[in-house]
């Protein structure tokens, strides 16, 4: 099969980046993984204009293979034939909404941006985007949707989604739209309104939490860049999680200093916002971790002057006064883990795990020993994290590393209370993780 100039540069690339990774394993020995809330994190060391590049050729899943669950789980697919599915939404009926939507590089300036396009390529994280959402319908509840069809479509990168009232909200990479819905309805015709302006590119998802009362919408906003490469004023309004006020129509930053925060959720027995975020890239396999906190209201947690608090990233033009603010994270997750999905898990919803946070890792390129491509669980208690991660599921990369079978994104409690939906955008495939028995 005759190679397109992209895929040849792509290898060429990987190459080079395991000239540079072994130069560098050979520099030090590989750090232990940072995770928890007081981790080790390495000294950074930055890697210049030749960044450790490495990620897995996608591959998908063959006939009959999962990925693997962890003791006393199993695994099934829900759903099957999506395109690059990367968010899920469950309706109060039970149906499931599924937004498929694919990252579109915007201008490429410089070699290592197409080398990271090409690469992307490969990885099947970049091309033509569905722009649609689908409705899955499991009518018969045997933990299959036999029903599959096209709810919304001609959309703007949608990610995330909500449901209040008679209001069906859809988070386009350029803002928040709000769409007429009927309960039970398998398709949304009609046209939406759009409720706020944000800015598209770079981290372009845009993930949607209601407030418990109904009245406020929270969305997650990813930085342009890695280290606010453009200034700081092509960063405005972005690395910051924004609350939409539904009555009044007006939107404020509720936090910032979030590089890219993606997954929200409540810790229902405090009321306290928590987010999961991936930290910047080119200092280093564990440096710094990605993370898990809590959000605090006009709290400011770094990006991009510092990390993990007070640490300064000496690449980036320095304000001392917010250093001196920056809040640090409650878990550390791991080095460049791309941790997505995030959803509170109350105890007994799967069998042996208590209550905690599901968390979708969606898996590192910026790093020498992969890391990430997996599903893990962080237990709570008292509203806080207590003790190591648990996985899930894991599975999704081979174990030479060189192909992924799938890349797990976002993740919710199934329809039935008792299950948890896997979006996996490689795969194309929704995964429904239950107890064995």
């Amino acid at each position: 099969m005759q190679l397109g100039l992209s895929d040849l540069f792509a290898r060429l690339v990987a190459l080079v980046g395991a000239c540079a990774i072994l130069w560098r394993r050979l520099q030090g020995g590989l750090p232990e993984p940072a995770i928890g809330s007081t981790p080790a994190i390495p000294t950074a060391r930055p890697q210049g204009s030749i960044p450790t590049l490495k990620m897995p050729t996608a591959k998908g899943w063959a006939p009959g293979q999962t990925p693997v669950a962890a003791p006393g789980l199993k695994v099934n697919a829900f759903a099957a034939g999506l395109k690059h599915p990367r968010w899920i939404h469950v309706l109060p009926n039970g149906d499931v909404t599924v937004a498929e939507a694919l990252f579109l590089p915007g201008g490429i300036t410089n070699l290592f941006d197409y080398a990271m396009v090409s690469t992307m390529k490969r990885a099947a994280a970049v091309g033509v985007s569905p722009n649609r959402i689908t409705l899955l319908r499991d009518a018969d509840g045997d933990g299959v949707a036999e029903i599959q069809e096209r709810f919304l479509e001609g959309l703007k990168q949608p990610f995330g989604m909500a449901l209040l009232g008679d209001t069906f909200y859809v988070g386009n990479t350029d803002g928040v739209v709000a769409f007429p819905y009927t309960p039970g309805a398998r398709r949304i015709t009609e046209p939406g309104r759009k409720l706020n302006d944000l800015k598209p590119g770079g981290h372009w998802t845009r993930s949607l939490l209601p407030s418990p009362d109904g009245q406020k919408l929270f969305i997650g906003v990813g930085s342009l860049s890695n280290i606010a490469d453009e200034g700081m004023e092509a960063e405005g309004g972005r690395a910051a999680i924004h609350e939409l006020d539904l009555t009044t129509g007006k939107s404020r930053i509720y936090a910032g200093g979030l590089r890219n925060p993606v997954g929200l959720a409540f810790e229902p027995n405090t009321g306290v916002l928590w987010t999961v975020v991936n930290e910047r890239d080119g200092l280093g396999d564990e440096t710094p971790p990605d993370y898990l906190t809590a959000v605090r209201e006009g709290g400011f947690y770094g990006w991009p002057y510092c990390y993990w608090g007070q640490t300064v990233d000496g690449r980036v033009p320095q304000d001392p006064a917010k250093v001196a603010t920056a809040i640090t994270p409650d878990y550390a997750l791991g080095g460049h883990t791309a941790s997505l999905g995030l959803c509170w898990v109350p105890a007994g919803t799967l069998p042996g795990f208590p209550d905690g946070m599901a968390i979708g890792q969606h898996g590192s390129w910026n790093r020498s020993t992969l890391s990430g491509y997996k599903v893990v669980f962080v237990p709570f208690e008292n509203g806080r994290p207590a003790g190591p991660p648990r996985d899930i599921l894991s599975g999704f990369l081979a174990p030479d590393e060189r192909v992924s079978y799938g890349r797990p994104v976002g993740v919710t409690i199934g329809p039935d209370g008792r299950s948890l939906l896997v979006a996996d955008d490689v795969g194309d495939v929704i995964w429904r993780v239950t107890g064995e028995r």
